[in-house]
């Protein structure tokens, strides 16, 4: 499984106080997120087992968006050179499960705020976007173990 790259970057980041946090440089912030991204996409593609990844670089495009990044171009090249499954599963804002912790520092109305644009970008990108149903884990991991199964 992929590890989300963000919270992965923020962990980093902070235990180091670097600057590339995203309410610090949230350019320099998408740059690491991107390379994350592109290095969980080779190693798991490399492994040839099917995987699931928390996000992806579809992701950076809503966010180059959202936070009005100068440079994003090299976001869209990266997602069509490497690509995922024809379909990719999205956990809709779900206020009973929504968390903020050290990394997720947005709060409920910024999820609600920015999934219609990472929806937008997946779709852009070409990919068959699946809502997750909003249930329990057992039940949605079911969702998404039948989705594969039958694909």
């Amino acid at each position: 499984m992929g590890r989300e790259a963000a919270r992965a970057v923020i962990q980093v980041q902070t235990a180091i106080d670097g600057p590339a946090l995203q309410w610090r440089d949230p350019a320099r912030f998408a740059e690491l997120m991107l390379d994350r991204d592109i290095q969980t996409h080779e190693m798991l593609a490399a492994t040839g087992e099917v995987a699931l990844c928390d996000r992806g670089l579809p992701d950076l495009i809503a966010y180059g968006r959202i936070m009005n990044l100068a440079e994003t171009a090299h976001f869209e090249r990266a997602a069509r050179l490497y690509r995922y499954n024809a379909t990719v599963f999205l956990a809709p804002p779900w206020r009973e499960i929504h968390v903020e912790d050290a990394e997720r520092i947005e709060g409920w109305e910024h999820a609600q705020r920015i999934y219609p644009g990472l929806r937008d970008a997946y779709v852009e990108m070409g990919y068959r976007v699946v809502e997750l149903p909003k249930a329990p884990v057992d039940q949605r991991l079911a969702f998404v173990m039948d989705a594969i199964s039958h694909a």
